[in-house]
Order: structure tokens, then sequence, then C-alpha cells
């Protein structure tokens, strides 16, 4: 977090904070975009065609950027872009499609940090005997690390199964119908315990394994391909 950076205490590492705003940036201009692409992609593909026809199945961040969520993903290093209209009544079945649309989203960011470690890594083989005590790798290594972490934290933060997140669309593809008709009635309520369960900070205490686990996942899957150098 930049925020977490410039408030350190101590000298301020000025090539983390360039490497931290260049990070973001990827993430505002490429990653939310492929979130929100592949949730309007899938919703395609199973009958509802309404990102479609409003221009959202685009890579554009013109086309998904939300300014608020933008800055605080600079400042506090969570952030969002505007979510991808989809409506369930035009998918072929409803409950388990919207699950599979909800799903696409962090699937699209749990892919983009196993494509940062396995570049990540390639740096590595490539570069470390020569430059591992250069400035600027230890930059780029930052860029990876901060690039990775985020992604998984914006896929395991999405996986909460409280509305408005992913998570609670998964989670109705197993509700039994009447049960699953009141979460979609309550949905506004149900999303203010997710605001009071964040400010309280009891969501950050609850993601630290599931972070921990998912990040050592991606690790490992973008380790298999460099065994032989190692």
């Amino acid at each position: 977090m930049l925020y977490s950076i410039l408030n350190s205490g101590g000298n301020i590492n000025f090539m983390q904070i360039i490497m931290h705003i260049v990070a973001v940036l990827v993430i505002i201009t490429v990653i939310l975009p492929f979130h929100e692409l592949a949730h309007g992609f899938i919703a395609y593909k199973l009958g509802d065609d309404t990102a479609k026809k409003m221009g959202r199945l685009s890579f554009s961040p013109l086309a998904h950027i939300n300014p608020m969520g933008a800055i605080c993903l600079l400042l506090v290093g969570f952030g969002w872009a505007e979510p991808v209209p989809v409506n369930m009544h035009r998918l072929k079945n409803p409950k388990r499609d919207m699950a599979l649309v909800a799903l696409a989203g962090p699937a699209a960011n749990i892919l983009a940090a196993i494509v940062g470690a396995l570049l990540h890594n390639l740096l590595v083989v490539i570069l470390y005997r020569s430059f591992n005590d250069a400035a600027w790798f230890n930059a780029i290594e930052f860029f990876f690390e901060y690039y990775i972490s985020v992604n998984v934290g914006l896929a395991v933060f999405n996986l909460i199964p409280l509305p408005p997140l992913d998570g609670s669309k998964i989670l109705g593809a197993f509700l039994p119908d009447d049960i699953y008709e009141k979460q979609l009635m309550n949905e506004g309520k149900l999303s203010m315990i997710l605001v009071v369960l964040i400010m309280l900070g009891v969501i950050d205490n609850i993601l630290t394994i599931p972070d921990m686990f998912v990040l050592r996942f991606v690790y490992f899957i973008a380790s298999l391909p460099f065994k032989p150098f190692v």
C-alpha cells in the first residue's frame, strides 16, 4: 500500500514507491478490466448478452474503470472496477450459471497472479546471478511481489460469501431455492454486514490464512516449469 510505504518511518524507498505505482497502474488498466471481462464473457457464453450490448466485453480500461476504486487501490491496496451487468434471468440455468459467471472473476485474478509469478521466475533464472544486487533488479522483484499479492488478495476477498461479492453468487448455487430468493431480496442488508466486518478489521484477520494458502499455490504452480533450473 502506498499509504503504508509513506508512513513506515525511516528512509522512504522512492524506487519502491515508483514500482508500487507502476504495479497499481497495471492492475487498474489490465487486471481489473480482465476480471470484469471474464464475468461478462462467461455470461455471454451462457446466454446473457447484456454486457456485450453495453460494450463491456472489452479489455479497454475505459469500459471498466471506477475512479474511486482506482484511488483506493493506489492508496490502501484494495480497489474495484465498475461491475459488469448480468441479467441472470437470461442465463440458461440461472442459479448454476450465475455461480459460474461469479467464479470467473476470482479465477481471472488467480490466473493473472500465476502469469506474474511465471514472469518473475523467468526473470530470476535469466538475470539473478548477474544482477541480484542491483537496485533496479530488487525494484522489479518488488513490482512482481506486490502485483502477485494484490491479485491473490482480490481473488480471495471476492470469494467471501456476502453480497455484493462474487462468493455470495457462488454460494447461491448450493442453496435451496427459497433461501436463495431470500438472499437476493436481502442483498442490501447483507452488504452492510460486509461493510461492518471490513471496518472492524475482521475481514483482514479472516483472510490471512486463505491469502497465504492461495499465494503458496500460485508460487507452486509457477515454479513447476523452472524445477530443472533449481
